[in-house]
């Protein structure tokens, strides 16, 4: 029987390298997202194996019925990556308090939501794996991202509390902190600042930035049974840039 897999942002960045490793490895996977363009885009190239639900994962009562449209559609959830979020840049002062309560419920509160939703469902399966994206943000002291930070942070103490609670239950869940990842995004963003560039680069010891398959990699590894004794742990998929020096 088939895994069937839920990830949320499943259709860009990260996410995506995360669901094309998914499919690869035979899995069923349902992507979360809000744009149903490109969501359909991507179920049309990667095959049948992978479905989408249109949903705005900061509305939080949309949640319990877009995973129970899951159980119905498919039977069961085996796999659960929370890889959607949001990121602000702005110095402290120029934070507003609807800034800051606008990034805690995209990338944390709704997490919880769709965590304790499916968890639910897994308890009665007696077998889960949950999957946090964090970020180095968590790791260390990043100036102007203050609330994404602290989302983040967030992200990485429940996953360790999750983890001890849901762990007699058959379910383990993990979290990945990704580095610096070489997507459009994140390339265009240091290719107009050198400087910074130049800074990430020289405190990574790989000095490269990773991809986005390699964090996918380790995503696909921490939710399959060849982790099976590993739950709570936040692992740094960054090329050793948060020990550099």
């Amino acid at each position: 029987m088939k895994k069937v897999a839920i990830i949320t942002g499943g259709a860009s960045g990260i996410g995506l390298a995360i669901t094309r490793k998914f499919i690869k490895e035979g899995l069923i996977t349902i992507i979360f997202g809000r744009d149903k363009k490109k969501l359909k885009e991507v179920c049309g190239e990667l095959g049948t194996n992978v479905h989408y639900k249109v949903c705005d994962l900061a509305d939080l009562g949309e949640i319990p019925g877009m995973v129970q449209s899951v159980i119905d559609e498919f039977g069961r959830i085996d796999i659960l990556v929370n890889n959607a979020g949001i990121n602000l840049k702005k110095a402290l002062q120029d934070v507003t308090d609807s800034d800051y309560q606008r990034i805690i419920l995209t990338n944390q509160t709704s997490t919880f939501s769709i965590t304790r939703e499916v968890a639910g469902y897994m308890k009665e399966q007696e077998s889960g794996s949950i999957l946090n994206i964090s970020s180095m943000a968590s790791q260390y002291g990043l100036p102007f991202v203050i609330a994404y930070t602290a989302s983040k942070s967030a992200i990485e103490g429940m996953t360790r509390a999750l983890a001890v609670e849901l762990s007699p239950a058959g379910i383990r869940v993990n979290c990945i902190a990704p580095g610096f990842i070489k997507t459009r995004m994140s390339a265009v963003a240091l290719d107009m600042d050198p400087e910074r560039k130049n800074k990430v680069l020289s405190r990574t010891p790989m000095g490269r930035l990773g991809r986005s398959e390699e964090v996918a990699n380790a995503a696909y590894f921490l939710v399959s049974e060849e982790a099976s004794y590993i739950t709570g742990v936040v692992l740094p998929v960054d090329g050793g840039n948060s020990i550099g020096f």
